[in-house]
């Protein structure tokens, strides 16, 4: 036999549970995304607790792999950004300067 309260719990579990085709991302709220810049941010925070000795010496390897794995997803990421900026330093560099006498 099934009891009231046991009903409830059941259905508020699965309200929770993304329908089927969805997935959780399209579920998030708005302004939880991660940017480019947030990575380049998780990198510098790694980097920063290592040097301060946060990390046991057995947890170096995982955290250097985590580490080295974050460096190549945003170098391969980050070319498109890297040729915008190469393009606007080079269009800077072509214009005239004036200067103020």
């Amino acid at each position: 036999m099934v009891t009231k309260t046991e009903e409830t719990k059941t259905e508020s579990k699965t309200e929770n549970v993304a329908p089927a085709g969805t997935t959780a991302s399209a579920n998030a709220p708005a302004g939880q995304d991660l940017s480019i810049a947030d990575l380049k941010n998780l990198g510098t925070i790694i980097d920063v607790a290592s040097t301060r000795g946060a990390f046991r010496a057995g947890e170096m390897a995982t955290v250097g792999a985590m580490y080295n794995k974050l460096q190549a997803f945003i170098a391969k990421v980050s070319p498109a950004d890297k040729a915008q900026a190469t393009a606007g330093t080079t269009a800077g560099a072509t214009a005239p300067v004036s200067e103020n006498k």
